[in-house]
């Protein structure tokens, strides 16, 4: 596309600025000469102000139409001779510099990065029109070939004409994390972009800890379940890493202590039942073979026993000899050491809807198949509220953790977007600074070949594991506060973005993305779907 195309509809000359007179490898600086458009701009839009900076301008080069922004407005008085009158009157020397971001060559219809051109001395440099810069915007998408976009969702600061329409796959192939201090629009950007995901008939897995988007679908529009309430899992499908890591086991020997005790009330269950396995008195080798018989399959029990049979495990062989009959006794050091386990298990245990989430009611859908008939229908989405679990429990984190396992291990799945609202509820251990959940970590790794794309929303990026957090490829930058949350997402961004991320407003967002040729800075559209967020006042 040539220069004359881009301005076919429009005086070019009423747009023209200066000329270049200075190049370097990434930048330019150009002088102005039509002072004129920076006093008289009532013929332009009201998004032009070409007094200042952050304004988007073209160059016409021999080698196709450069695009810049002005990161730099100055004027002085020098002396400037006019080489044709010979005079030597002060005149007011004005120049602006120009960042390259682009250049368009004449046989191509869209901008791309610009390697290794520059521009030249003389070039002639002009203010983008608001047409340009939306053919910018569609050129700045990596991905997606013919794919059809997402409805708009914001709209550029300062352009309010040109809307931010994304492709699903520049958002989502390499995840999106939705990072920003408490009241900095995180949910409402959340929820503007689930509202084009859905309303397009993508699909979306939407885990809430709050219930704040329990009213933003329709039951048309997404499978709705409350854990604890209308849905429950059996206690058989957790694995014994999972319990051990609900249950914060801190050390080898409460793991094996858990390990077995599980072990004896699926033997327990097996049997048919209802109590705890008592070992004290009983015979070692009977009680053995009685464990031995534990297969794959019995994999349920009752786990509202599982503090007695902790307890009933404390127990040791007898020192053996001709005189005794083998036969296991209590073991007071045993005991003590699993009294700190028993108290986190009975804690856990006396919130009710622990038992009620942890069962095989037959009146409440089972969780996991709610989630496998999810990943093998077109078109539908699925809402699961996790408010009435707590939101202090490691119930969450475990929840997601075999979720993340479970989707993973499927095949032929149709593509969806696994959304985690405030995912550092769910992510880091509550005792240790240096365990993270590993199921979400496996996901940002393996899930995109399946067709699992993550969409996560987090105050704090350092809440998440690091290895999560490299796995990100899109971020949308709400307002942080601390240097420490900054230097998080600084590798994201430019000098010039940094230096923003304190002064965003509610609702502005910055933009960067390994799918992008440029960071975006951008005001999220609010949806008018129901969201139960607001803050009340004083």
């Amino acid at each position: 596309m040539t220069f004359e195309s881009l301005y076919a509809s429009v005086n070019p000359q009423d747009y023209y600025i200066g000329k270049v007179t200075q190049v370097y490898r990434s930048n330019c600086i150009a002088q102005v000469e039509n002072l004129s458009l920076f006093w008289d701009r009532s013929r332009l839009n009201a998004s032009f102000l070409p007094n200042t900076i952050n304004n988007f301008v073209v160059v016409d080069s021999t080698i196709g139409v450069f695009l810049g922004e002005v990161f730099e407005n100055k004027a002085s008085r020098k002396n400037i001779f006019d080489m044709t009158g010979g005079s030597d009157k002060p005149q007011d020397y004005h120049e602006i510099c120009i960042d390259t971001i682009a250049v368009m060559a004449p046989e191509s219809d869209k901008f791309e990065l610009a390697g290794f051109k520059t521009l030249g001395i003389t070039d002639k440099v002009y203010l983008a029109t608001d047409e340009i810069y939306k053919l910018f915007l569609r050129s700045l998408e990596f991905t997606g070939g013919n794919e059809e976009p997402l409805p708009s969702f914001a709209t550029y600061l300062n352009r309010a004409q040109a809307d931010v329409s994304l492709k699903p796959s520049t958002l989502f192939n390499r995840h999106l994390m939705c990072v920003g201090a408490t009241n900095s629009g995180k949910s409402t950007t959340a929820l503007a972009i689930l509202d084009k995901v859905i309303s397009t008939k993508r699909k979306a897995l939407i885990i809430d800890p709050t219930g704040e988007y329990r009213d933003a679908f329709s039951s048309e529009e997404a499978t709705k379940l409350t854990l604890g309430v209308d849905a429950t899992i059996s206690p058989g499908k957790i694995t014994i890493e999972q319990w051990e890591k609900l249950f914060e086991t801190h050390s080898v020997g409460q793991s094996a202590v858990l390990s077995q005790a599980i072990t004896s009330l699926r033997y327990m269950k097996k049997t048919g039942s209802r109590m705890f396995y008592e070992k004290v008195g009983e015979n070692i080798d009977e009680v053995q073979e009685n464990l031995a018989s534990v297969t794959k399959d019995d994999t349920d029990f009752n786990i509202q026993l599982l503090p007695e049979q902790i307890q009933a495990e404390a127990v040791s062989e007898p020192d053996r000899d001709n005189d005794y009959n083998f036969r296991y006794r209590y073991d007071a050091l045993k005991a003590n050491a699993n009294s700190s386990l028993i108290t986190k298990i009975q804690f856990q245990i006396t919130n009710t809807r622990f038992l009620s989430f942890f069962s095989n009611d037959p009146s409440m859908r089972n969780l996991l198949d709610a989630i496998e008939e999810f990943i093998h229908t077109p078109q539908t989405s699925l809402y699961i509220d996790t408010s009435s679990l707590g939101a202090s429990e490691g119930i969450g984190g475990m929840i997601i953790d075999l979720v993340s396992n479970y989707v993973i291990a499927q095949e032929n799945i149709c593509p969806f977007v696994f959304f985690i609202d405030e995912v550092h509820r769910y992510a880091k251990s509550r005792y240790s600074d240096k365990e993270f959940h590993g199921g979400l970590t496996l996901l940002a790794r393996e899930g995109r070949k399946k067709g699992i794309f993550l969409y996560l929303t987090t105050q704090n990026p350092q809440d998440v594991s690091p290895i999560l957090f490299g796995q990100i490829g899109t971020i949308l930058i709400h307002r942080l506060m601390l240097n420490e949350e900054i230097r998080t997402v600084e590798n994201h961004l430019d000098d010039y973005a940094i230096k923003h991320v304190r002064k965003l407003y509610q609702g502005e967002v910055i933009l960067t993305s390994v799918n992008l040729l440029h960071n975006m800075f951008i005001q999220v559209k609010k949806s008018d779907r129901t969201q139960h967020n607001v803050t009340p006042t004083l």
